[in-house]
């Protein structure tokens, strides 16, 4: 049986909740960097049709798709709901859709066209980011998406891991490294820059090897992308990681191995913008230590972040870290089943 039609014998049994096709998913607030200085991010998911690769091992977005195909006008209403929520005189707004946002087939060109070109006229936004599949990065569908902004254009892509071998038996996510450096390439010829999202731990890696490749992923990709944000895997509901969690066959990353990534990471990278948010931490089910250093560590990754400072990390320091050591050093051996909890 292939990953693939695994992953589907979980998605038909999950229940699709009814969100009003006017409003977005999400919105939030949040912080980021523009120019080496910290500034608002507005983050608005919107309901669309969904993910068209739909296959990935840690994603459980899909359930906040919409049921049906969403109309220009609900697209345009849930665009002016997200607007309405920030207050803030300048900030970065962050375009996710549970998919892609340059898939014509989610959003149609005449309202991706108007949204952009609603955020260029507003004096507000200093910067638009679009997460994207790479497959929809062309050098034409990018020209469009610029022109019709008139500023600063970021295609955001989920490449997870700069191997393929991963990529494909442990996440399923249905494009090589080769597709995202010829989408980085086409993107930034018409403009635009590009942001790398990376995956900390994704299922039937152990956490040594997880480090290692999320260090040498960054490494790979940081030609192609300016921006490289490491996402801590978290157990997301109706997921494989999520049964395989309710086993007791995974464990999410430890925060002391973002720490590690964060470090390398950045001392072989200099000039490139390297992020972590880490969702969920402290949780069973979100990155985690042993719970007494979990929100110290937490948020000196969020601290570094917005500093580029590897310094915030010099006075971490917890009696578990010598048990994550052993972790590091022996889970390998139990070919990626957790050793703790």
């Amino acid at each position: 049986m292939s990953l693939t039609t695994v992953i589907q014998d979980i998605r038909a049994k999950q229940k699709i909740k009814f969100n009003p096709p006017d409003r977005p998913t999400a919105v939030w607030t949040g912080k980021d960097l523009l120019d080496g200085k910290t500034i608002t991010a507005l983050t608005v998911i919107f309901q669309t049709s969904g993910c068209r690769w739909n296959n990935c091992t840690m994603c459980g977005y899909v359930y906040d798709s919409a049921q049906k195909p969403p109309s220009h006008d609900d697209l345009m209403k849930q665009f002016g709901n997200a607007m309405s929520r920030c207050k803030d005189e300048e900030f970065i707004l962050k375009i996710f859709t549970s998919g892609s946002f340059l898939d014509d087939g989610e959003i149609d060109v005449a309202t991706s066209v108007e949204m952009l070109s609603r955020l260029g006229a507003d004096g507000r936004v200093k910067k638009v980011i679009a997460e994207t599949r790479p497959e929809y990065v062309t050098k034409e569908k990018v020209s469009e998406s610029v022109a019709a902004l008139g500023k600063r254009f970021e295609v955001a892509m989920g490449l997870e891991t700069s191997n393929d071998i991963i990529r494909k038996d442990c996440i399923n996510k249905g494009f090589t490294f080769s597709d995202f450096a010829r989408a980085s390439q086409a993107a930034k010829s018409e403009g635009a820059t590009v942001k790398a999202y990376l995956m900390l731990k994704p299922p039937f890696i152990p956490e040594g090897i997880a480090i290692n490749d999320m260090i040498q992923s960054i490494n790979d990709a940081a030609p192609y992308a300016g921006t490289i944000s490491v996402n801590l895997c978290n157990v997301q509901k109706g997921t494989l990681v999520d049964e395989m969690f309710e086993r007791g066959d995974y464990r999410p990353p430890w925060l002391w191995s973002a720490v590690e990534v964060l470090k390398k990471g950045k001392d072989s990278n200099p000039d490139t913008i390297l992020m972590s948010d880490p969702v969920g931490a402290g949780s069973a089910r979100g990155p985690h230590n042993c719970g007494k250093c979990d929100k110290d560590v937490a948020e000196a990754i969020r601290s570094f972040s917005l500093s580029q400072d590897t310094g915030v990390f010099d006075n971490l320091d917890c009696e578990c870290m010598e048990l994550w050591k052993k972790v590091v050093e022996l889970e390998e051996f139990t070919f990626g089943a957790p050793l703790v909890k």
